[in-house]
């Protein structure tokens, strides 16, 4: 028997989907969601839209035209678990739980939150201005949205790849304090698909709503027209032949042609076809394949109610896996009913002081690398690239065997050494004293070390 992989994406609700979106995140997912082996959720990311939007009316908006826009592009709700995140109130009650075991000095290394205090910085402002708890936190409540339905894949950009790793700290911290021999969490990986299509916008770099270098899908095909007729392009004339592989509007056709129509739309431009000539027959490609659809779109948003009925559905389907796993989780951090429950003798399960870990993990590349944490979650060590999980294994259990430490300082920082090579390095500290502090954190941490 085939095992279903389950696979699992959010979309935040701030804005309006373009073709970018479309072309890079929407098209590959409903395509994925036809697998027969997959099991696929997909799900409004709303209490994500909070943390970046402070106008309701936007969210809302926003919510309707990305449901809208995934079901007009053909997603199949009896095939698919499509649902709105605040519709799971599960999903807040976990991230508060696994809130409880995600370590501070784990969050403050978030690629989001750092960027903000980064930004403060250089402007001579307070390093936490104006940031919410809701940002610091963001990765807390992505890995709710994972490990609550045990995603095994997560396809994410590559600035998520974080993200998805330190959901697998979380989950991995929660398995380790309250699984007593039990792992309640799978353990997800990022999916990056190298072949979807990165569009460029009408200015040549990457369309996104921030360079204001969109174009519409569902709009209308006059707002798409309009914003096609606004590509750049260079100077050379009808007549003149055209080089398709530097030409921001041919590489849109392409993301939308076929072969053949790619090969004979080159074909022209190298032969001299005029830009507007060439625009048009973009506009008509995109027209042809999304005109359908842009009809399905507007049916939607004018009947709002058969959305939110779809939409419960899917929550109702959601639940119907979140409620029962929550209610396992409860039991296991000691939530639990007084009534029909015998005692569990004092004995029963007698907690063992926290260790520090390793937390291994695999990189975008195939190779393995591991993590050293300390008892409170802070990163001690950060392995080199290894060849396969086998390796980096033997260099997990070498490290905890009690033999004497090769540490090798250089500058602020400092690495570990087996064998004559390097195998691990720390980061780099503010300090001689800072870094004198994590050396003996490091020697304490491996005397002895549990597995």
């Amino acid at each position: 028997m085939t095992t279903r992989t389950r696979i699992l994406t959010g979309i935040t609700t701030t804005g309006t989907p373009h073709l970018g979106n479309y072309a890079g995140a929407i098209r590959p997912a409903i395509l994925a969601s036809q697998d027969a082996n997959a099991d696929s959720f997909y799900f409004l990311a709303d209490y994500h839209a909070l943390i970046k939007c402070d106008d309701p009316q936007r969210i809302q908006r926003s919510r309707m035209e990305i449901a809208a826009t995934w079901l007009a592009g053909g997603l199949d709700v009896n095939r698919v678990t499509f649902y709105r995140q605040s519709d799971i109130p599960e999903i807040p009650e976990l991230t508060w739980l696994l809130t409880c075991v995600a370590a501070k000095g784990l969050l403050n290394r978030a690629h989001a939150y750092k960027a903000s205090v980064d930004k403060n910085v250089e402007a001579g402002e307070d390093p936490d201005a104006g940031i919410s708890m809701g940002l610091y936190s963001y990765p807390v409540l992505m890995a709710a949205d994972i490990l609550m339905f045990n995603a095994h894949k997560v396809p994410v950009g590559r600035d998520q790849i974080q993200h998805v790793e330190m959901a697998r700290d979380i989950g991995q911290r929660f398995n380790h304090l309250f699984g007593n021999g039990k792992e309640f969490f799978t353990m997800p990986e990022a999916l990056i698909e190298e072949s979807v299509a990165t569009l460029p916008g009408l200015d040549g770099r990457k369309m996104s709503k921030s360079y204001d270098n969109t174009i519409p899908l569902f709009t209308s095909a006059k707002d798409m027209k309009d914003a096609i007729s606004r590509i750049v392009t260079d100077s050379r004339a009808p007549g003149e032949a055209k080089d398709p592989d530097n030409s921001h509007l041919f590489t849109l056709y392409q993301a939308f042609a076929t072969k053949a129509q790619e090969e004979e739309f080159r074909g022209e431009l190298l032969q001299g076809l005029g830009w507007g000539e060439a625009k048009n027959r973009l506009f008509q490609l995109l027209d042809s394949q999304l005109g359908e659809a842009r009809e399905r779109y507007h049916q939607l948003m004018s009947r709002p109610s058969d959305m939110e009925d779809l939409l419960l559905v899917g929550a109702k389907k959601a639940r119907a896996v979140a409620a029962p796993f929550l209610a396992e989780l409860r039991e296991a951090v000691g939530l639990r009913s007084f009534v029909n429950q015998a005692a569990a003798p004092v004995s029963a399960k007698k907690k063992t002081a926290k260790t520090a870990r390793f937390v291994s993990f695999r990189e975008d590349d195939g190779s393995f690398r591991f993590r050293l944490l300390a008892a409170d979650g802070e990163q001690l060590l950060l392995s080199r690239n290894f060849a396969d999980g086998k390796a980096a294994g033997a260099v997990t259990k070498q490290l905890q065997s009690g033999q004497a430490l090769d540490v090798r300082t250089e500058g602020l920082r400092f690495g570990v050494w087996l064998d004559g090579a390097a195998v691990a390095d720390s980061a780099e500290f503010a300090d001689p004293a800072s870094l004198d502090a994590a050396i003996e954190a490091l020697r304490v941490a491996l005397t002895p070390l549990e597995d």
